[in-house]
């Protein structure tokens, strides 16, 4: 028997809401889907790219469709990366925030990941797992195109285009599913033509459930609007809102003693059920102008404002091997209480003008564009930890829990005293321009760069300590286009980035900022008339000033030096005749350190040649699917495999996850006009898998067979 608990009643009111609409205003409508292409907003036009196709553009982008989702019963942004094998999992912050590296390169470890959300920088702050609903599709620009984008990693950039109000049209989606762990889930998507040129498009979830971690369950919800506003003939208005919220503990996961990943079951929870949740909170306006001047030129401006706060405790096992016992016993291990809130704001401004013109026989299509972010970031972290073991050290003053047999709550939990009460801020202003010349019919030159000028502060409340340091850099890009036939297009670029470090080490120096260049040769597919695309990349990242989290003061990060990341990658989707859809991705990526740094919290030695944590050489995502009629009726059958190989688990160490490879199926079958039953397994063989690490003691496993069925009409 399923049981909705009171907070899942009350937080689908929005998800009520949007469905009570979509039923009442809404005209029905039947809605085929057609696999070959994306869905896209009419008169909405894409940020940073300008009027090319994929196929012109000297830079990988693989993109993950609303339709490649909706098969697979993706929910997380975690989950729908994974479809790309570019791009790896990180530390997670015990499941609280999306981090994740593109071609080896990860970014700040103390801030998770930056994404781009519909251009506009959005990813930065605690605000909780980014869930899909409402997301159109999922970009991964690769490679060397930080000289235009600004802030991103040298090894690409994730931009989620969001569902936006449609003009002019009337339609909407609901759905209820219910899923392994007693997960039940709700989802609702209504596009209201109010009037000729207003429409709004009002999209809500709520999800509640168990996991497969012992105690520990999870609760979320989010509204996510959008109003478009036909501002005459050539001008659009969009704005869109986010409000999202999660609950859920902190969890670090298992512990693996001895390089036995049997030491505990996948299911062990090692914290304690009485810190409660962690909630992370979401408020977010994004706002948008776009303006015609006629077919050649237009304008885009456009400002964001996110705020995220994160607050909540934890138990968490120990690092340091003299406060650790289980070093000691093999069962007993040793946790810090921590408590965290963690208060960000982030608002952007940017505008772009998007053009051609010739210059006798030579047509050039020109990107100018500025921007200006402002990130503050406010931290209030405290921790108790385990004192250095003695003769006379109690398993009440370690905070001990036996990992064989776990007694919760065997002791009061120690109260956190204050480690780190800072406030950063960073304001970033950049200018941009870009130029593609045709040079001929099948040659094309680009040619641009980008200025930043960023500022940082840190406010050290504890210590009194005020830092400050402004520095600015032009970066530049370049890249060559060559179209050898009809199908097949050649392209290289090359590419230098700049972007901040933020925060200061322990003793309150900012780091110098984090430079990086990039080469990348690629091969392009466009065949069977444009229904199958794919992509052939060859590249290698350099940069400086790396920085990686500190363990003995957590909130504060260490430089160690250089990094160096190269490989191979294919991207290749589409129909194939008999009209079967395939995507497939590849990448070979070799990332390593290039400096030589003691480790100053554990003294481990890092050395020129050693592996980036959490970083597989081969990565592989496989999938196909293909529709037919059942008895008049539309259904589908899918299937997809995905490997990951072995990974460097702890930085400075011979720690290593295990490869893995996970098998998925999924399928759907219309019952009726406009309503459809669909299905999804998730590791079919039930194979013990890790998504990422940090340290032997804090490594996540991944989930097992997990199954999902429901049903969804559309209007």
């Amino acid at each position: 028997m399923l049981r909705l608990s009171p907070y899942a009643s009350s937080s689908a009111a929005c998800l009520s809401l949007a469905l009570a609409l979509s039923i009442t205003s809404v005209r029905a409508q039947a809605a085929e889907q057609d696999g070959a292409a994306d869905i896209t907003v009419s008169g909405v036009r894409q940020a940073y790219r300008g009027d090319f196709t994929l196929a012109e553009i000297p830079q990988s982008i693989a993109q993950i469709s609303e339709k490649t989702l909706q098969e697979n019963n993706i929910l997380r942004l975690s989950d729908a990366l994974d479809l790309n094998a570019s791009v790896s999992r990180q530390n997670s912050l015990g499941g609280l925030f999306d981090s994740f590296a593109v071609r080896g390169f990860a970014g700040d470890e103390n801030i998770p990941t930056g994404y781009l959300v519909n251009g506009f920088n959005g990813g930065r702050g605690f605000g909780g797992p980014r869930d899909v609903a409402g997301i159109e599709r999922v970009e991964v620009l690769k490679g060397p195109a930080a000289a235009l984008l600004g802030r991103g990693e040298p090894g690409g950039t994730v931009n989620l285009v969001t569902k936006q109000a449609e003009l002019g049209r009337s339609f909407g989606s609901a759905s209820l599913q219910y899923g392994s762990f007693d997960r039940v889930r709700g989802q609702a998507d209504a596009n209201i033509a109010l009037t000729g040129s207003l429409t709004a498009r009002l999209i809500g979830y709520a999800e509640d459930g168990d996991t497969f971690r012992d105690t520990v369950e999870h609760k979320r919800w989010g509204f996510l609007p959008s109003i478009g506003v036909a501002l005459g003939d050539a001008t659009r208005l969009t704005y869109d809102f986010e409000w999202t919220r999660t609950e859920v503990p902190f969890d670090r996961g298992i512990v693996v003693l001895e390089n036995n990943f049997k030491t505990v079951p996948r299911s062990r929870f090692l914290g304690e059920p009485a810190d409660g949740d962690t909630v992370a909170r979401t408020t977010g306006h994004q706002l948008r102008l776009q303006h015609d001047f006629n077919e050649d030129w237009s304008v885009l401006v456009g400002a964001s404002l996110r705020d995220t706060l994160l607050t909540g405790f934890s138990s968490d096992a120990e690092l340091v091997p003299s406060r650790q016992k289980i070093f000691r016993d093999g069962r007993s291990l040793s946790r810090q209480r921590r408590s965290r809130r963690y208060d960000s704001q982030q608002w952007v401004v940017r505008a772009e003008l998007s053009g051609e013109f010739m210059t006798g026989s030579l047509r050039h299509r020109v990107l100018i564009g500025a921007d200006h972010d402002e990130f503050s970031n406010e931290q209030d972290f405290r921790r108790t930890r385990p004192p250095v073991l003695g003769p006379a050290t109690t398993d009440r003053a370690g905070n001990v829990i036996d990992v064989l047999d776990p007694v919760y709550g065997r002791f009061p939990l120690p109260v956190p005293g204050p480690q780190t009460d800072r406030l950063d801020v960073q304001k970033s202003t950049g200018l941009f321009v870009q130029d593609q010349i045709e040079l001929t019919d099948g040659l094309q030159v680009r040619a641009g760069g980008r200025y930043d000028r960023v500022s940082l502060r840190t406010d050290n409340r504890l210590t009194g300590v005020e830092s400050r340091r402004e520095r600015s850099r032009f970066s530049p890009q370049a890249g060559i286009v060559y179209r050898v036939s009809e199908p097949l297009t050649v392209y290289v670029a090359y590419g230098e980035g700049f972007r901040a470090n933020i925060g200061t080490d322990v003793n309150g120096t900012i780091f110098d900022p984090e430079t990086s260049t990039s080469k990348e040769v690629g091969l392009k597919l466009t065949a069977l008339e444009g229904r199958l695309n794919g992509t052939l990349a060859v590249f290698e990242l350099n940069k400086s000033n790396v920085l990686a989290s500190d363990t003995a003061n957590p909130g504060f990060s260490v430089a160690i030096g250089k990094a160096r990341s190269r490989g191979v990658e294919l991207d290749l989707t589409g129909r194939l005749p008999g009209d079967v859809d395939v995507l497939m991705s590849y990448a070979f990526i070799d990332a390593e350190a290039r400096s030589r740094v003691l480790d100053p919290n554990f003294s481990f030695q890092i050395r020129p040649g050693d592996p980036l944590i959490n970083i597989p050489r081969h990565n592989l995502n496989i999938q196909a699917a293909k529709r037919f009629d059942i008895g008049g009726r539309s259904a589908q059958l899918g299937a997809g495999v995905q490997y990951i190989g072995e990974r460097a688990g702890e930085t400075g160490t011979t720690f290593t996850l295990p490869s893995h490879t996970l098998f998925r199926v999924f399928g759907d079958a219309e019952l009726m006009q406009g309503v459809t039953a669909f299905g999804a397994i998730q590791n079919l063989f039930n194979a013990q898998w890790y998504a990422n690490s940090y340290s032997p003691l804090w490594v996540q496993p991944g989930a097992p067979r997990t199954a999902s069925i429901g049903l969804r009409a559309t209007f």
